[in-house]
């Protein structure tokens, strides 16, 4: 709608302020107005010729508000209510918080209320059948709550009603079924229980209704198929159950949507389908239809068809007929995996559409040969076949699919060579042709599929050398498996391109030689399985610097030399080196005391004196060969032992008189309520402060990891450096914050240290638990992990969980606990995972403490000290010497939240002229939220058995994953505002995610 202001300059009678005194107060409550509309709306001009603002000439009353898309920020005045001949109201895709004001009900001339895409939370007021003449209700994709107000079902002109994407609860509103003049209702993605009302029948004009992704229960009503009008029926992702009624296609003869997937539904697949000719997407997957799949040739405008996870098919020859009759010249997707189809695959798979870009038919019960017509489908960029029964060699024609992302024919029982045209699929991301009967060599020409991200190859019958050009991958990042193979030769020396490879498996072949050094430069690996091959030689010169792996098998081997005493460093969880030829002593420590996880037998040279691991003594080993050399070094080694122990009593006595007068004019700080440990219990825990325990460096100090000699207890180690300024201080304020406050989501402190060292110095450290998984800084920036420690993508739910974690902290920190904690420097840097990828906030240092509630101080109320916080995460009022406040520390979490789903933080290079992270995402939401998406959310770790199903709802999980992404975007949008006073608080913030959480393992994103 265009403003009246764009026909030039028009002249208007005089007449009361009312409508312009509203549009000043609508005006007060933005505090953001990014593009700058706003500053158009001055008295230079009548504010009926003000941007987005369209009046009625005759009296110069406000019909139409008209602000799509503007970016704006701030909440909705309740003074729109005074606009009293409003007939449009359209504020969609901004970022408007708060409640919607009861005053809306007061607007009765309004037909049209578009408040969708916001972050409007609360409840429908009830009076909004004021507004008795709307027709359109938009109030999706926002936070609103509660069930949805009978006062509705006066509105009896209502032709559209919005309310997906909110949490609306209770029974789906069965009065409206009285509204009918509704043509679209769509209420998906809330939580609605109960039955389908069957008044909804009644609505004879309604042609889409969407109440997917619900608690929908019992049989649909039969009242709602005799909707004639239908064109979309969308019920997916409830717990319905039923038939669908024969005559479908005959009482529903222009639906182009079916979508019931994700439910429990019986039954056949009504034949009379076919009459419902106008059909694009037939989506039923995950239920429990049976019987034949009816014969879809009238259905020529078919785009997508998905009848995966059912039933369907008798094992038989000829159930998959109906692919013959598939006439459609734009299908795109045909997703038929995991059913009971049997026989064979027909040649005239060729003459699918050339758009069709997704196939999908493993487990399924088919066998005969692969047709050589799959080469003409080459718009292919999915192709799964796998866990059939099909025969024969893959057809040379596979290189047609040059599009081709996607290639699984697994356990099937494919013969004869694997095509050296398998190198035409330069797309190609992933290949995986595992548990068939390939034989001969893998092609050179693999070598070509530069984009491959994970390959298996194994449990076939392959043998020769392993081409070099097959290491040449450097894309590989998720697996290389060529196990179980007859695979011969060494190793070639190219491995070492696969940099950013995380697990490597050759076990089970007849690999010989040395393991090259160059798999030393493969330190992203985190699994590495190599067992039951020929390999000799000792492994320290490539094992050394691979210190991310977690498990390890190099077993029955004829590997010889001493097992490297760095092993018991690493993280591992599972370590096998049986049936080799190593010898000397066994390392004591690490995954070595672990004999669950630990496996050395089979290696008769091997000693220890751990007594877990039953071996001989290395010195019984060396007495045996020879008594008297051994008798005589025992003497040596006894008297030298005799005469350094006086010379240690001595010092020691020195060293205590000295240390006692020390601690005479030392006045050391309580450290209330913790046990405190010895300096010397410090310098033991972590091996004398050794650099290779250095696991994180901070502004005041520095954090080691050690082992509490008295409980056998890893943990993490602060030692304050107090030569910088404020370490004291520092030390003091975490030890009095953490003294009294327990959650699941902040970093345990265990204990502390306030001491002297050996040279008479003040010393203080404090001592947490352990947090295996590091900082979230090293998950988000793997190049920042300490000592080159590889650290894999961050899933979604990952960062969803790891995001929750700290809202929940941080609430507790305001809110729950007996004092208020203002933490003031949160940062992905001091935000540590344990080994659950659990979130805890750490690092209090610069944190404040306020005994009694903070509420009442004013946000602008002023400080002398120094900037608290790290630039890019503390708020513009700290800047400007404001004191510190809850709502800073929510400018720090909302751009941390950010940063955790765009993986830019808020120094990133792009920031600048003014740019930064909260204004960047704000003007990108909600259209453009993929460009914000950290791209690794594009590849979803899945398992394996699941990606079939994955992928034949790639378009829902696609759109659903998005929807989720604008909600986050948008919380973090609302709490990085630049004003304190417009700022989500953060208990709203952790109600919202906790909303998300839930939706989000109900649709099951990765």
């Amino acid at each position: 709608m265009m403003s009246i202001s764009s026909c030039g300059a028009i002249s208007f009678p005089r007449t009361n302020n009312t409508d312009r005194d509203a549009l000043l107060r609508f005006k007060d409550k933005i505090s953001d107005d990014p593009i700058g509309f706003f500053g158009m709306w001055n008295d230079s001009i009548h504010f009926c010729q003000w941007y987005g603002i369209t009046c009625d000439r005759q009296h110069s009353r406000i019909t139409h508000l008209i602000l799509p898309s503007l970016k704006l920020v701030g909440s909705l005045s309740p003074f729109i209510g005074n606009l009293s001949f409003l007939y449009k109201l359209d504020i969609q895709n901004n970022n408007f918080v708060g409640e919607i004001p009861s005053e809306i009900g007061n607007l009765y001339r309004l037909r049209y209320l578009g408040l969708g895409n916001n972050l409007l939370f609360g409840q429908i007021p009830a009076n909004i059948s004021g507004c008795k003449n709307l027709e359109d209700l938009t109030l999706g994709n926002n936070m609103l709550v509660g069930e949805v107000p009978i006062a509705i079902a006066s509105m009896s002109k209502l032709i559209l009603v919005y309310i997906h994407h909110n949490n609306f609860f209770g029974n789906f509103p069965q009065f409206f079924g009285n509204l009918t003049s509704l043509v679209y209702i769509s209420a998906s993605f809330n939580n609605f229980v109960g039955r389908v009302p069957a008044s909804l029948g009644r609505l004879q004009n309604l042609e889409y209704l969407h109440v997917n992704a619900n608690g929908l229960s019992g049989t649909l009503p039969s009242s709602i198929f005799n909707i004639s009008s239908l064109v979309a029926f969308q019920f997916d992702a409830n717990q319905l159950e039923g038939s669908l009624p024969p005559d479908l296609g005959i009482t529903l003869p222009n639906l182009v949507e079916l979508n019931v997937g994700a439910n429990q539904f019986t039954g056949p697949i009504p034949a009379s389908i076919s009459n419902a000719t106008k059909l694009t997407w037939l989506i039923i997957p995950i239920n429990k239809f049976s019987g034949n799949v009816p014969t879809v040739e009238k259905l020529n405008q078919l785009h997508w068809i998905s009848i995966s996870h059912n039933r369907l098919g008798s094992g038989a020859q000829g159930d998959l007929k109906f692919l013959e009759s598939i006439n459609s010249t734009c299908l795109k997707v045909l997703a038929i995996h995991s059913n009971n189809f049997g026989g064979t695959l027909p040649e005239s798979i060729g003459n699918l559409s050339s758009q069709l870009n997704m196939m999908v038919i493993e487990s399924n019960r088919l066998s005969g040969n692969i047709p050589s017509s799959i080469g003409n489908l080459r718009g292919l960029e999915v192709l799964c076949m796998g866990n059939n029964s099909f025969g024969g060699g893959i057809p040379d024609t596979i290189g047609n699919l040059i599009k081709l992302k996607v290639f699984r024919a697994q356990m099937d029982k494919l013969t004869g060579n694997i095509p050296s045209t398998i190198g035409n699929l330069t797309e190609l991301l992933e290949l995986i042709l595992k548990g068939n009967y390939f034989e001969g060599s893998i092609p050179p020409s693999i070598g070509k599929c530069e984009k491959l991200i994970g390959m298996d190859i194994s449990q076939n019958d392959l043998s020769g050398i392993i081409p070099s050009q097959a290491f040449n991958i450097s894309s590989l990042s998720i697996y290389f498996d060529l196990s179980k193979n007859q695979l011969s030769g060494s190793l070639p020396e190219e491995i070492g391109t696969l940099k950013n490879l995380a697990k490597l498996d050759i076990h089970g072949n007849k690999l010989s030689g040395k393991i090259p050094s160059s798999l030393g430069k493969c330190n992203s690996l985190v699994e590495l399985h190599m067992q039951n091959n020929l390999f000799e030689g000792n492994i320290s010169s490539f094992l050394s610097s691979l210190n991310g792996l977690q498990y390890i098998d190099l077993s029955s081997n004829n590997l010889s030399g001493p097992i490297p005493i760095f092993l018991e460093k690493f993280q591992l969880q599972y370590l096998n080196l049986s049936f080799n030829n190593f010898e000397g002593e066994v390392p004591s420590e690490g995954v070595f005391l672990n004999t669950s996880a630990t496996s050395l037998e089979g290696n008769d040279k091997l000693c220890g004196s751990m007594p877990i691991l039953d071996l001989p003594s290395c010195l019984m080993s060396e007495g045996k060969r020879g008594s008297f050399t051994f008798r005589h070094i025992i003497i040596v080694v006894a008297c030298g032992m005799v005469a350094a122990l006086i010379l240690l009593l001595l010092l020691m006595t020195f060293y205590w008189s000295r240390r006692k007068k020390s601690e005479a004019s030392l006045e050391t700080p309580s450290i209330g309520g913790f046990r405190q440990v010895s300096y010397e219990d410090m310098v033991k825990a972590t091996d004398g402060f050794s650099s290779s325990n250095l696991i994180g460096m901070g502004g005041f100090g520095s954090v080691y990891k050690g082992t509490l000699a008295d409980e056998n207890k890893i943990v993490a180690i602060k030692v304050f450096d107090l030569k910088q300024r404020g370490a004291s201080k520092s030390f003091m304020a975490e030890c009095e914050v953490l003294k009294n406050i327990r959650h699941r989501n902040l970093v345990k402190i265990l204990t502390g240290c306030s001491s002297i060292d050996f040279q008479g110095n003040e010393f203080k450290a404090l001592v947490y638990e352990f947090m295996e998984n590091g900082s979230l800084e090293e998950w988000l920036y793997p190049n920042l992990a300490p000592n080159g420690t590889p650290r894999h993508r961050l899933s979604f739910v990952q960062r969803l969980n790891i995001a929750f974690d700290v809202a929940c902290a941080v609430d507790y920190l305001h809110h729950q606990c007996q004092m208020v904690v203002i933490h003031c420097d949160l940062k992905p840097s001091n935000i540590l995972l344990d080994a659950q990828m659990n979130g805890h906030v750490g690092d209090f240092g610069l944190a404040r403490i306020f005994p009694n509630a903070i509420d009442d101080l004013p946000a602008c109320q002023t400080s002398s000290i120094a900037l608290r916080g790290t630039i890019g995460y503390a708020p513009p009022e700290y800047g400007m010497g404001s004191e510190v406040s809850k709502e800073g520390d929510t400018y720090s979490y909302g751009v941390l939240l950010l940063e955790i789903f765009t993986g830019k933080g808020p120094t990133h290079d792009m920031f600048k002229d003014g740019l930064n992270l909260h204004d960047y995402c704000a003007m990108a939401l909600p259209e453009r939220v993929a460009d914000l998406a950290d791209q690794q959310l594009l590849f979803c770790e899945i398992e394996e058995s699941s990606i079939a199903n994955t992928l034949s709802n790639q378009r829902s999980i696609s759109a659903h994953g998005q929807e989720c992404l604008v909600t986050i975007f948008k919380i973090g949008v609302a709490c990085s505002a630049e004003l304190p006073q417009e700022r989500m608080k953060i208990s709203d913030a952790v109600a919202r995610l906790c909303l998300l959480k839930e939706r989000v393992n109900k649709m099951g994103l990765c």
